[in-house]
């Protein structure tokens, strides 16, 4: 019964074991290289694609929720020009933590597929949770996409005020604490925070 497959497997593996007859390795070899840099461009094309702003606000669920929320903060508005994108704060820069990230989010699409925020009294009450997954994701990962820009080492206590002082010499450099613990709502609208902590 199994007879015919095997058989099939055994020709296919054969014919990829044989040497070419028509090309040579140096031709195989170098059509293989350029052939490897076409699919490794074009993947790195559209994964920078799926991490711009356009990509990010195509759907109206974000476009309309947490994009418009993002529009009133210090991240997207400021004296120095600088202006965080969507993916800026849920993407990590370097590549493996990007896959990951990457790979995570692709399960979110099954939210636009089966309409679970696409309302915006349906974003209203999955806000909280949403939240909470972000959340967890950061402190999970040590608030690595705020360290992206935020760098500990880079900062300058003489012109933070007193309070925020105290927590990032105290707690942040200690490890006891990350970004996350204590900046939650830092550009988009907090949920009902009811027993969550959070400073600004």
């Amino acid at each position: 019964m199994l007879k015919g497959p095997i058989n099939l497997l055994r020709r296919y593996w054969k014919v990829l074991r044989m040497p070419s007859r028509y090309y040579s390795l140096g031709f195989l070899t170098v059509g293989g290289f350029i052939a490897g840099i076409i699919f490794w461009g074009g993947f790195n094309t559209a994964l920078e694609a799926t991490n711009t702003e356009k990509f990010c606000t195509g759907c109206h669920e974000m476009r309309d929720n947490v994009y418009q929320e993002l529009q009133g903060t210090i991240h997207f508005t400021n004296r120095s020009g600088v202006r965080a994108k969507c993916s800026d704060c849920h993407v990590p820069h370097n590549w493996t933590d990007k896959m990951a990230r990457k790979m995570q989010a692709s399960k979110e699409v099954w939210g636009k597929v089966f309409g679970t925020i696409d309302t915006p009294e349906k974003f209203a009450a999955m806000r909280r949770t949403l939240a909470e997954h972000e959340w967890e994701r950061l402190k999970a990962n040590n608030s690595l996409e705020c360290r992206n820009c935020h760098q500990f080492e880079s900062m300058d206590f003489t012109r933070q005020s007193p309070r925020a002082t105290a927590a990032h010499s105290t707690e942040l450099a200690s490890g006891q604490k990350t970004c996350i613990d204590c900046h939650k709502g830092i550009a988009h609208k907090l949920p009902d925070m009811s027993g969550v902590e959070t400073v600004r």
